[in-house]
This record gives structure tokens, sequence and C-alpha cells, in this order.
């Protein structure tokens, strides 16, 4: 939707006023949308916790509207932690309630004018078009189920964790979904409801508020940083940098002068002096991705730092001292890696006083509708948002998936390109392109 922009009798420009409404139901969404609109507000949509969190980061509302089910996360977690890092933001939930501690925005009435105008019609809000024989029923928001009778392991699991249907393919209500599931602790970034998701919400949690070293294992495409940035954004380092540098990335040669730092004339090329990425992240986090593939040579400078707090630029007589906390990530088995030799022993034991598992996508393979109604919301942010049918659904679930979330991320923004203007991704879009052995 096209921004637009009040102009003052004095010729002073303002922004509009923005409102987030975040729900798993377009159609409640739509309503709202609607109503707001129409009361010169500018609307943004979410259809999950995530997205309601992506949304607000890339442009902070002066309102959000949180309903009663999120297919991703409890609406009373999802106030408090969006509370702490958007304090300014009146929230409201669907219901027409205040958060706890949100302040009342000067707009409030009409907030809860625009809820009274939606519960007129709510009644009609789960219903669906006449179903086709042996073909459920899905609001554009909800997840597609897969077949019981697939043939592969990973599809019945995904039809019976399907969010928004029954047994007869029809919804179930919103609140009966609510009550009837066990308290959620998943944080916004981490999609999927699987016990091992939940776990790495769990131990973020509990490691977040401290200085502790944190190593996060799992393989390519896992979603490694996305926990690296969880544990930053639910420190109290959260308002300070977070520093990320991929060391698999940058030649042996430049890797030192990157991290710590370098002086005028230290080396050829170096025509003027440089604060490193660990200086930058000072007061924050220093997120250091692939630290498997740090030279053995590099990794003793790393763990002087590490132990002392100190770090000198390269051509520099002098120290500096940093205060960062340390998240280091890696797809290999550091542990055998340094009983092995090609890592250090020492620097291993400093970054793993505190380790955390993101596992590969095949183990929480029923996470897998909720991971294509995110990733489709989020290709629809700039075009036309996209479907998918029961086909390309079951296609996605038969495949290993060795690339992880980002495979499936990937695939499916080429089959939103390879659909063109259809509204429905159907199996002939979804393309795996080359396997890797």
């Amino acid at each position: 939707m096209s921004s637009t922009v009040s102009v003052l009798p004095s010729g002073a420009r303002i922004r509009p006023r923005t409102a987030l409404v975040a729900s798993a139901d377009t159609s409640f969404r739509r309503r709202v949308h609607d109503v707001l609109s129409g009361l010169r507000w500018q609307v943004r949509e979410a259809g999950s916790g995530a997205q309601a969190w992506s949304e607000a980061e890339s442009a902070t509302p002066e309102a959000v509207i949180v309903d009663g089910w999120l297919p991703d996360l409890n609406q009373h977690e999802f106030l408090h932690e969006f509370r702490s890092s958007f304090p300014g933001v009146d929230l409201v939930t669907a219901e027409g309630n205040a958060a706890v501690e949100s302040p009342r925005g000067p707009h409030r009435q009409e907030l809860l004018y625009a809820l009274r105008r939606c519960q007129d019609s709510d009644a009609a809000a789960w219903q669906t078009a006449p179903a086709m024989p042996g073909v459920p029923n899905h609001t554009m928001a909800e997840p597609i189920a897969i077949p019981a009778a697939s043939t592969t392991d990973v599809a019945p699991r995904i039809a019976g964790n399907a969010a928004g249907t029954g047994s007869a393919g029809t919804p179930v209500s919103r609140a009966a979904q609510h009550t009837g599931s066990p308290a959620i602790e998943r944080l916004p970034e981490l999609i999927g409801m699987a016990a091992c998701m939940l776990e790495i919400s769990r131990r973020v949690r509990l490691v977040a508020a401290r200085s502790t070293p944190v190593l996060i294992e799992g393989p390519t495409g896992s979603g490694k940083e996305l926990v690296a940035r969880a544990v930053h954004r639910l420190s109290d380092r959260s308002r300070k940098p977070f520093v990320a540098i991929n060391c698999a990335a940058i030649p042996e040669a430049l890797l030192e002068a990157e991290l710590f730092g370098h002086t005028r004339g230290a080396f050829t090329g170096a025509v003027q002096g440089r604060v490193g990425r660990i200086e930058s992240a000072d007061g924050g986090t220093l997120f250091l991705d692939e630290i498997g593939e740090m030279p053995l040579a590099l990794q003793s400078k790393l763990l002087r730092f590490v132990e002392s707090g100190e770090l000198q630029r390269v051509g520099d007589n002098e120290t500096v001292t940093v205060d960062v906390r340390l998240v280091a990530a890696t797809h290999q088995p550091l542990g055998e890696n340094a009983r092995a030799g090609s890592f250090r022993p020492d620097l291993y034991y400093r970054l793993a006083v505190f380790l955390v598992r993101t596992p590969p996508l095949a183990e929480h393979g029923e996470d897998l509708p909720l991971l294509v109604e995110h990733f489709l919301q989020q290709l629809g942010r700039h075009a036309p948002r996209k479907q998918i049918d029961r086909a390309a659904m079951e296609k996605l679930a038969a495949h290993a998936w060795p690339g992880n979330v980002r495979e499936l991320e990937h695939v499916l923004e080429r089959a939103v390109i390879l659909a063109g203007d259809s509204p429905t991704l159907g199996p002939a879009e979804i393309d795996f392109g080359l396997e890797v052995n």
C-alpha cells in the first residue's frame, strides 16, 4: 500500500498515523483495515507474530491491534515482549482491551470504534466457502493440511499439527485453538511449534539476560543467526550494536584486520585506520558466524581477547578495552574438531559455555505449514500474496530439505516467480533446483 503524507497549511509535512493489525484471520484483518482506512489511518497487516515483529521493525506504528490467537505464539507473550521492545506503541487486543502497562494513545477511541464495528460481523470471520469433496477449506492465512494418506513420514505429522482445521477440514475457532493448547513460549523470531523449536526458545530465555558466551551449533540454513539475534534482543545489551561477521566469507589475510581493526599503513592498501568489528560491537553483541572456519593462528588472538577483554589493532602497540557479549555459530561438530586438533580446545571451552543446537528441518517437519505460511506472507508484502494448493504442499512435505529452512525460503521465492500472475502455487512451480551431494 502506498503511504500518504498530510500537508499542513504552512507546508510542513507529517507522517500519517500507522496501525498494525496482527491476526491469522484474513477476514478480521480486512475488516479492521477498511474501518481504520476510512478514519485516515495507514494500516499494515500481519498474519503471524513474527511477521508483526518484522513490520514493526521496518516502520514503528503508533498502534497495534493483536488478535487473541496467532499461529506462532501466545498473545500474552507477544504483548509482553512487544511492550519491552516498542514501549511507545499503543497496544490493544482484538477484544478491545488495552495491554498491561500499555500507554493509552491519543487515538484509542478510534481503535475501539473500529473494533466495535468489526464485532458486528465477527460471527462470519471463520466461515468458508463450500468444500470440494475431499479437499479441506482454508482461509488465505491458514497453512494447508496434508492428507493423512500421504506416503511420506513427514506428511502425517503435518496433517496432525496443521493449525486451523478440524477432522472434517473445517476451521476450528480461534478461541478453541487457544484454550485447548498448552501455553506457548516460542520466541517470535523462531517459526515452529515442534518440541525442539520450543526448547531453543527456552534455552535462549535462560541465557539471554547473562553475559555468558553462547555457541550455536546446527546445519547450514537452520536459523543460527536468528537465534543469535534473539539472544541479543532479550538481553540488556539490546539497545547497543549487534555486529555479525562470517569468518568463512573473508580471506584469511584480511580477517584479523576485519576483526581487530588496523592503523593507517599497517599493510598494503591500508590508506587509513579502521575500527574492527569487535570494537564496533562495544557494549553490545558480537556474532561470529562459522567460527569453525577461523584459522588457528587467529584463534589464539581471539582467545587472548576473550580472556582479557583487550585487543590490539593491526599495526598498533596500544591496547583497547572492549565490552562485548560473544555469540558464535558453526555447522561443524566443534567439540570433535577440538579433540582432533583442528580447533583450539581452550577457545572452544571459552565459547561453548552455553550450547544451543538448531535442528535440521527434517527433524521438525510438522512445522512446515507454519514456515510456508510465514514465507508466503513475507513474499506477499510487495506483491499479491500467493496461496498454495494441496498437491504443492504434498510435494514440499516429501522433500528431504538438505538446505533446511533457508532452502525452503528459496524454493518458495522461486515458486512465486514461476507462478507469474497466477494466485496459486501448484506442484509445477515447486522446483528444488540442483541437489548438492
